[in-house]
């Protein structure tokens, strides 16, 4: 089974797949609404990342059974990643408690840690830290943040599949330039094709929006590959945090902010940097291209560096923060300006 002829099947299929459920979005009454909360003008269906998720699962079940993929990585996918899509459906049907949610985020975090064989040593700044049992807790919570706040950032037309095909392609570019194993490479190829066939339903404007199934999954399976490269080089972990370097300021820095100021912050809202900048250039398109940009042009080139040991990992981190950082500031600053 050749991976050239499976990536157009890969987009194919979640193609289709968004259109069938952009079908029973409608028929279902499965509406996003417009609100003072949100960044859209017209009601529109939503669920439709649950195509991604069933598009990606399928292939990898695929090639696993083949022996291209790991039976222990797989399997984490698999679990975990079936029970974050279910969830997130329910979710778009109806509204699941916060609580409930969470703790079926934390079950599918510990499950997919116990088949990736917990949390390696990490090496920071040229020191190796191995944190035992603390790493791993430090590791399930990390799990739960990223599909969470992948949520978070899925708030304007384009921008979770731009950012999903963009950064996915840029690691498995890296891992083929490294002559990684297939078992590193393939999955994040999948992932990235796979959301090309969303993409043509959700790119601006958006016909279909992915919901919680698609953005809850796919921020779940980024930190387990994040893990797995753990696994195979600390080097490699620092690269996928650098990669996801753009959700990871924005959505992190709004929330800190948030508990700070007393807000309610688990409730939608359109304070993210992200959503500032859409408002603000009058176009979802922009910055979710823009988004893309970085990503190509300034966070791969320094995961690049990172990859072949010409900057230290955390160091490598904390470069490809900065200018982000700034951003951040400048379209909050925007944000305190209008109100």
């Amino acid at each position: 089974m050749s991976v050239f002829l499976v990536l157009p099947v890969a987009v194919g299929l979640a193609l289709l797949l968004t259109g069938f459920f952009r079908r029973y979005a409608l028929s279902h009454d499965l509406l996003d609404l417009p609100n003072p909360r949100g960044s859209h003008s017209v009601p529109t269906p939503r669920g439709g990342g649950f195509a991604i998720a069933i598009t990606f699962l399928l292939l990898v079940s695929l090639f696993r059974i083949k022996g291209d993929l790991p039976f222990s990585v797989t399997w984490a996918m698999l679990g975990g990643g079936i029970c974050i899509a279910l969830i997130g459906f329910l979710d778009d049907h109806k509204h699941v408690a916060v609580g409930l949610r969470l703790l079926a985020h934390f079950v599918c975090a510990i499950w997919a840690l116990y088949w990736l064989g917990g949390f390696p040593s990490l090496t920071v700044f040229g020191i190796a830290l191995n944190l035992g049992w603390v790493g791993d807790l430090l590791a399930v919570v990390f799990l739960v943040w990223l599909l969470n706040l992948y949520n978070f950032m899925d708030g304007i037309d384009g921008i979770a599949s731009i950012e999903a095909i963009t950064i996915c392609m840029s690691a498995s570019l890296l891992y083929l330039f490294q002559n990684e194993p297939q078992a590193f490479w393939l999955p994040p190829l999948l992932l990235a094709f796979a959301a090309m066939g969303f993409l043509y339903w959700n790119f601006p404007q958006a016909r279909i929006f992915m919901g919680d199934a698609g953005s809850g999954f796919i921020g779940f399976i980024l930190g387990i590959f994040s893990i797995q490269a753990a696994w195979e080089s600390t080097r490699m972990f620092w690269v996928w945090v650098i990669l996801l370097g753009v959700f990871i300021v924005d959505a992190t820095l709004t929330l800190f902010q948030r508990i700070i100021k007393g807000e309610e912050f688990y409730k939608a809202h359109r304070k993210h940097a992200y959503q500032v900048a859409a408002r603000q250039y009058g176009s979802h398109k922009v910055v979710s291209l823009s988004i893309g940009a970085i990503n190509f042009l300034w966070l791969l080139p320094v995961a690049y560096l990172v990859s072949i040991q010409w900057v230290d990992g955390a160091l490598g981190v904390i470069i490809a923060f900065i200018p982000l950082v700034g951003l951040f500031l400048h379209f909050r600053e925007k944000l305190v300006d209008r109100t």
